[in-house]
Parts: C-alpha cells; structure tokens; sequence
C-alpha cells in the first residue's frame, strides 16, 4: 500500500491516496494503521478517490504536533489535509477515534462533509470505569515502555468479535505489530493519543445538530468497547438510520469486510 507524507503543523502525516472520483475520507482505529481499511480502499477505489490519513504515531505518521490537546486538534489537522489536497467536501467513514474527530469535523464545517458513516465509534465521554481502566493501561504501558504480553492479553481481545468468528490471523498481527512498537514511539504518541482519546469531552448533546439524512450510524453486533446500545444511543440523538454488522467485533472493516464493503458502496454516492 502506497502512502504520502505531508506536513501539518509541523509534524509528518501519513496518508493513502488511492483512486479516482468523488473523495471518500476513512478515519482508522486507536492501535490501528491504514492497513485496517485494506478491504475496503481495494473496493472503493474502483469508484471513489479513496484519502486513508493515519493517526498520530500510528502507521508512517510521526508524533502529533506540539498543541494537540484534544478532539477538535485532530478535526483541524484533517480539515489542513483536505485543504492541502484541495478536497472541497468529501464522505467521512470513522471507526472508533475516526468516528469522534469525523463527527468534530463535520461539526465545525459542515460544508466539507457530504455523507457521515460512523462506524463502531461513541461522541459521548468515555464512561468512568472503562476510563479509569484504559488510563491505567496506558500507565502501565508508558512505565514498560512496551507492548508485554500481559498486556497484550488485556489489549487485543477488545477488536474483536467475542466469540472469535475472525479467527486467531488478525489477533496475531496486531500483536506482532504492537510489539515492534518502540519505547519513544509509545511514550511519545501512543500514550498521549490515548490519553486524548480517552479523556475526550462529551459532544452527544450536538449530534442533533448532524444532517440525519446523510449521517449513519454502524456497528459490529459484538463489539466490546463500543458495544451497540452505544450506537443505538447516537443514533436516536441524530434522529439517523442505524444498523449493526454481523460476525463482527471493534473491527468491523476486516472481521466482515464484505458487508461494510457492501453497505458503502450502496450508500455513498459517487458524485456530490
């Protein structure tokens, strides 16, 4: 898979460009990389100029800039790529924190966002206990300075369907892949992000203020962290459609990616 690199706010972003046509953004997971939206850039591409941004410290993309305190940070520093690649408006597909900054983004300038898919993703704080237990995880990693195998333990089950329909192939390259992470890469980007991320503010009170026309809401029937009734509650907010994804987890790109493929296919349009 080809990336790009370009600066904004004085720090590398990475970023896919694939395809031709009217531009659909994909926002990936928390851990994740561009590689998550593979099925899905292979699909889209044949119709729709495919733009797959990695985050901050994840995939090629370097540390965020100095300043990047909160959700609306990572909006800002997607609404620079769209300019940068002189993307007047586009659909946005955000799993997880791609769904929080898409929906950020959409806010903040609605005239850049066409359709709205938020996938496996929460706008509301994150709730105490689950707060608490993921920035204690991140103190620990921080401490280590690595992805243990305890840790991992605790860590990858998350993205995944429950009852392991995906088989052990994708739990096994995350934590390949997590394991190669660096000490400074974690302490100074993957850490802070999550820390980000998991501390974001509660924005469930604007969802009204998304088109409900052109906004859904997806997710994997078992996903864990962000479980449906998470989705159902957004859903109801923004007055939109929702709809869960069967045989799938956090992850629902690859664990049913001819569903998602399907779905998107049949709901974005090709032309604005």
């Amino acid at each position: 898979m080809q990336k790009n690199r370009i600066d904004i706010e004085g720090a590398a972003m990475s970023y896919v460009d694939q395809g031709q046509g009217y531009p659909v953004l994909l926002g990936h997971s928390y851990l994740w990389s561009a590689d998550m939206w593979a099925p899905q850039i292979e699909v889209l591409a044949r119709h729709f100029r495919v733009i797959v941004p990695e985050l901050w410290g994840h995939g090629d993309s370097a540390a965020a800039p100095s300043g990047t305190h909160d959700m609306a940070a990572l909006a800002r520093h997607h609404l620079a790529l769209l300019d940068a690649l002189e993307i007047p408006r586009c659909h946005v597909v955000g799993l997880s924190v791609g769904g929080m900054w898409g929906v950020h983004l959409a806010l903040a300038h609605p005239s850049r966002v066409d359709r709205l898919v938020l996938m496996d993703t929460y706008l509301g704080a994150e709730p105490g206990v689950s707060k608490d237990r993921y920035f204690a995880l991140l103190d620990q990693l921080e401490a280590a300075g690595a992805f243990s195998d305890a840790l991992l333990d605790i860590i990858v089950p998350l993205f995944f369907h429950a009852g392991g329909a995906s088989g052990p192939a994708l739990p096994n390259q995350l934590r390949d892949r997590l394991k190669t992470c660096s000490a400074a890469q974690i302490r100074t980007a993957i850490v802070p992000l999550g820390r980000l991320i998991f501390g974001r503010n509660d924005l469930l009170a604007r969802l009204a203020e998304l088109p409900a026309a052109r906004t859904i809401v997806l997710c994997g029937e078992q996903d864990i962290p962000r479980p449906p009734a998470e989705a159902n509650e957004m859903a109801r907010k923004i007055g939109c459609l929702a709809a869960q994804i069967p045989l799938a987890g956090h992850i629902a790109s690859l664990e049913n990616p001819a569903v998602v493929n399907d779905f998107l296919l049949n709901w974005l349009p090709q032309s604005a």
